[in-house]
């Protein structure tokens, strides 16, 4: 066994036993700091396989601004854990049917049709590319080539997502405050100052 090897198993690890922790911990802040460890040793294993682009895209954008966003949301609000536990084993079914099929679904990708994992020479020689070699060069063509019609699905469904959460938020309910810039930049100086004339009073 390589230190590759060993380093591999030893992220792959980790990746499984802090993913573990993201949904068996009472705490939700512990819960996004499992989190977060997993996508570090996702990292890893991606650098492993000279995939530098994606493992820095995940640092920069889920670790850096993504789980920092959960956490400050989950350390803002107040959650009352126990209300939250209440109903779990009423979803557990559910639960365990989505496990199985994404089971399913991790087996049927790295079933008999990958290649030989026990040829681990022909697997490194797989992913050894020469130093001109731009995964983001070649990312960018395999989206925008052979995956380009489930990229703009993609990109169709974040849209409708990004245009829900506007509507939702803009949503006009009674007994709110809200403001409309068109109306404050229309608003002029007589709007809003009156001068008033008084006498001035003298101290006896």
């Amino acid at each position: 066994m390589t230190i590759t090897d060993f380093l591999f198993f030893v992220f792959a690890g980790m990746v499984i036993m802090s993913a573990l922790g993201v949904v068996t911990s009472k705490n939700p802040v512990h819960s996004i700091m499992f989190l977060v460890l997993t996508f570090f040793c996702s990292a890893a294993i991606w650098l492993m396989l000279e995939a530098e682009f994606l493992a820095i895209i995940l640092v920069l954008v889920y670790v850096g601004a993504v789980m920092v966003l959960f956490l400050f949301v989950v350390m803002m609000l107040d959650i009352n854990i126990v209300k939250m536990r209440q109903g779990f084993v009423s979803y557990l079914p559910v639960g365990i049917a989505f496990a199985v099929v994404i089971l399913a679904i991790m087996v049927w990708v790295v079933g008999p049709a990958s290649p030989d994992v026990s040829n681990t020479a022909a697997l490194h020689q797989a992913v050894t590319h020469g130093a001109d070699y731009s995964n983001t060069k070649m990312l960018g063509k395999i989206i925008y080539t052979d995956y380009v019609l489930a990229f703009e699905i993609a990109a169709v469904i974040l849209l409708v997502a990004i245009i829900a959460a506007i509507s939702l938020t803009l949503r006009r309910r009674p007994g709110t405050k809200h403001q409309i810039p068109g109306e404050q930049i229309k608003v002029k100086r007589d709007d809003r100052l009156k001068i008033i004339s008084m006498e001035a009073e003298v101290k006896k």
